[in-house]
């Protein structure tokens, strides 16, 4: 059964973005506290926005780089046979996968993912032509 992942490359730049989300929640920080000293609640609150920021970009870069270096990973740009990688949804949550579609002579492209018969030539969907199989 085919799977849809989370590509290598988003993810990765998932991470990068993290990294950036970090490095500014540091400078927001420092900054804030800086010029708010003395000023009571608002000198407390600015502050707290850098640690927000710089703790969801922790989570956010622990995630993201999990994802471009793991070799299962939940991804939303590649599509995978079973037999290449595994779905960690289904190896999460075992027996609630889909039936299989080819015991009923329904196949699906290998191209755009369309559902096709078994006696089709072309997929319905992008034209192109299906593999013999």
């Amino acid at each position: 059964m085919k799977s849809i992942k989370p590509g290598r490359g988003p993810s990765m730049m998932g991470g990068f973005g993290a990294v950036f989300s970090i490095i500014f929640g540091i400078f927001w920080t420092v900054l804030a506290a800086s010029m708010t000293q003395g000023a009571g609640l608002i000198g407390v609150i600015f502050p707290l926005f850098g640690v927000l920021f710089i703790i969801i970009g922790i989570f956010n870069a622990v995630y993201h780089f999990k994802n471009a270096s793991g070799k299962n990973r939940y991804s939303a740009f590649d599509i995978t046979d079973e037999s290449e990688e595994p779905d960690p949804l289904n190896e999460k949550f075992r027996g609630t996968s889909a039936p299989d579609a080819s015991a009923a002579g329904t196949h699906f492209c290998p191209y755009c993912g369309a559902p096709v018969q078994s006696d089709f030539a072309f997929c319905r969907k992008c034209g192109r032509e299906l593999p013999k199989e």
